[in-house]
């Protein structure tokens, strides 16, 4: 599978840009504010029909216009796919494949399956729980539906629980059998999600710990754990045992929305005792994890996004990763950077085709 062609149209500082790519590589180089990584950003759109950086989706379109567009043309399996990602003012957003609109955007998720290595991914060491559960999500989404609309089903029914917990404190009453309705639909698609997130971190663990020991040298060890309340508790006595505590505050307080990954190296919080390099080596292994676990998982390989990789690491690490793109195993790879001779250095050692465009 790879990206024949993009087309923009009023997409953040673009106005109008079409791109014809090759099979392999392909860079994107220019000062900062040029707009490279708004490219990288509408290849995201078209996998997953939103913005990797802005979840406000009237702020991706460039300024005084009325809508955006991002058109991709690919070749999957040797046959030619469309898909078109469009957004008025003051209208829903539509995504449409090979002319069709999709009912469900989330019928489209794992369809064009991508991965982005970003500085904003920063933000899963630094954020809170919400950022890394989003990751471990997004992962399981790209190759498993079931997880997807198991998701989807519980954060709808966790938004009617806590609705109902409000009501009962404005109301100043209580109806036990009326929660109890929801409590069992939160417990079946919860404790589902649970057994998924730890299948998945059992696969994941030792491929993300390889491609860390790669671009470290093997210098330091690390390690990424999954943090659960129904790790030691059933979902069900868990609610129970919160009851009081969720009466009061009006919201659900136990649950798998409530799950975090803890990132750490040697045996410290990486976030309190790693280097910038280390973090940014962490990150990039967790994001190279990623695409190996989905390309297992998935009979496509994934696109590769590569936004300002090599900046913050040192030479020796730069290398490791480098190594690790050189492999076969990658298909399409796209790369932002600022240094034009940086790039083409790099993308030479490759010896795969690529093509430089100069923003």
């Amino acid at each position: 599978m790879y990206l024949q062609k993009l087309s923009l149209v009023n997409f953040k500082n673009i106005e109008a840009q079409t791109f014809n790519f090759e099979k392999k590589i392909n860079c994107f180089v220019g000062n900062n504010g040029v707009g490279k990584t708004n490219i990288l950003d509408a290849i995201y759109y078209l996998s997953f029909a939103k913005s990797y950086f802005n979840p406000i989706a009237g702020q991706n379109i460039r300024h005084n216009e009325d809508f955006f567009m991002v058109e991709g043309d690919y070749l999957v399996k040797e046959r030619s796919e469309k898909i078109i990602c469009s957004l008025k003012r003051g209208q829903k957003k539509v995504l449409k494949r090979n002319g069709k609109v999709y009912d469900r955007f989330s019928d489209h998720i794992g369809q064009f399956p991508l991965v982005i290595i970003s500085p904003a991914d920063r933000d899963l060491i630094i954020e809170g729980s919400e950022t890394r559960r989003k990751f471990i999500d997004g992962v399981i989404s790209q190759q498993d539906k079931k997880y997807l609309s198991s998701l989807i089903a519980y954060n709808k029914i966790l938004n009617q629980r806590n609705a109902l917990l409000k009501f009962f404190a404005a109301n100043r009453t209580f109806d036990a059998l009326n929660l109890k309705v929801y409590n069992e639909q939160l417990i079946q698609f919860g404790e589902e999600i649970h057994e998924k997130r730890k299948e998945f971190l059992e696969k994941f663990t030792p491929i993300f710990n390889e491609k860390y020991k790669v671009i470290s040298n093997d210098n330091e060890q690390v390690n990424l754990s999954y943090k659960s309340q129904l790790n030691t508790t059933s979902f069900s006595d868990l609610l129970d045992l919160q009851l009081e505590k969720d009466k009061i505050l009006q919201y659900t307080s136990a649950g798998v929305h409530k799950d975090d990954l803890t990132f750490g190296i040697g045996s410290y919080p990486i976030k309190k005792f790693g280097s910038q390099g280390q973090q940014k080596s962490y990150l990039i292994a967790l994001k190279l994890a990623q695409f190996e676990f989905i390309k297992k998982q998935s009979e496509l390989t994934p696109i590769l996004l590569l936004d300002d990789i090599f900046d913050k690491l040192d030479e020796n690490r730069v290398s490791q990763i480098v190594n690790l793109v050189n492999d076969d195993e990658f298909g399409q790879i796209f790369i932002t950077d600022t240094h034009s001779e940086r790039t083409e250095n790099v993308v030479k050692q490759s010896n795969k085709p690529y093509q430089i465009f100069n923003l």
